[in-house]
């Protein structure tokens, strides 16, 4: 049965504070201001990103050694679910499709071209907060989500792509005509991690995912030994939109780390094949018990009040107030892009 207000124990309280504590570093609240739409000169870059991420450095760990490695020469066959493809043995400027597939590039150590993408929307001015910022500092930005931008590709000058965005036929054909392209459909509902895993093997860079997963199992033991009872806390991801509230675990990040830790994911999340459910507001209290809600927000000014007013209109039905996490005011508002499979959210934000 799931924990209620009136059941929980001294334990579980003690539990409940050590998560709070936990969740306000996990949570990506607004770290961002304002900035010109306009593309900053190169020694612009890197302050922009630290002010769009002023308040991030307090709950981010000390990152290893992400020195991009270029060796061997000549080209290699690497088979992908869409055929076999040619590809370069050591690239001197890749380029990520959509921004976990920057990221990727980043703890696979990869050399980046000097232009990567980025989402386009949700007030992304650069790149998320918690990506490697030193290997990102010079490297400029334009906007490739939710719309392609196939000429910024193109100018970036890459010499290899990686692409995650396999669900896209027609990313997948147009990519090989800039540059070599590794393409994996990383949304078909498998765990990203596996997905992440799998491309370091097909590329041959295998050592550099077992550091990472070295570096996120030791991570992943260090917060689990700050929560007194793990399996005593429910938590869920929880969206609203469209008049109705959305929960599902599907291929993301959180989910996994959830498990991870040990926590209790409620058991509306991990409904239809862990795509979750479209609850109606007749239906919330299938969320009745979850001690923390996780919702995305966007960055800046804007983004806040979008994010805040979605809480408004969720409170004007009465079940909403009922609920545990409302109650106890233990709703995490985290960094859209945190969603999404990528080695650094893993590693540093979520836990």
């Amino acid at each position: 049965m799931l924990p209620t207000s009136g059941r929980r124990t001294g334990r579980v309280r003690a539990s409940l504070a050590a998560l709070a504590t936990l969740a306000l570093l996990a949570a990506g609240t607004s770290c961002a201001t304002d900035t010109a739409d306009e593309e900053p000169a190169a020694d612009q870059r890197k302050s922009q990103l630290d002010e769009q991420c002023q308040d991030d450095a307090v709950v981010v760990p000390s990152l290893p050694d992400l020195a991009p490695v270029s060796e061997g020469s000549g080209k290699t066959k690497v088979a992908t679910d869409f055929g076999d493809v040619e590809l370069p043995v050591a690239p001197k400027a890749a380029l990520g499709m959509y921004t976990t597939d920057v990221d990727m590039l980043v703890w696979l150590r990869y050399p980046l071209a000097g232009s990567q993408p980025i989402r386009g929307d949700s007030g992304y001015q650069t790149f998320p907060c918690f990506f490697p910022r030193a290997q990102l500092a010079k490297v400029s930005t334009f906007a490739n989500f939710p719309e392609y931008d196939y000429e910024s590709v193109l100018l970036a000058e890459p010499d290899f792509i990686l692409n995650g965005l396999g669900y896209d036929k027609k990313v997948v054909k147009r990519l090989p005509q800039i540059a070599p392209t590794y393409s994996v459909d990383a949304f078909d509902g498998e765990a990203w991690v596996t997905h992440f895993e799998e491309t370091a093997k097909a590329l041959d860079r295998t050592e550099y995912y077992e550091d990472w997963k070295t570096l996120y199992d030791d991570r992943v033991e260090e917060v689990k030994a700050k929560i007194d009872d793990p399996a005593a806390l429910t938590v869920a991801p929880v969206g609203y939109w469209d008049d109705n509230f959305q929960t599902g675990c599907s291929s993301g990040v959180m989910c996994q780390v959830f498990a991870d830790l040990g926590l209790t994911i409620a058991p509306t999340s991990l409904m239809n094949d862990r795509r979750g459910e479209e609850l109606s507001g007749e239906q919330l209290g299938r969320l009745d018990g979850v001690d923390y809600a996780f919702m995305t927000r966007g960055l800046g000014a804007k983004e806040e009040k979008v994010f805040d007013q979605t809480l408004a209109k969720a409170a004007k039905n009465p079940l909403w107030k009922t609920l545990d996490f409302v109650e106890k005011d233990q709703i995490i508002g985290y960094e859209m892009e945190m969603t999404y499979g990528s080695p650094s959210v893993a590693r540093r934000k979520f836990v």
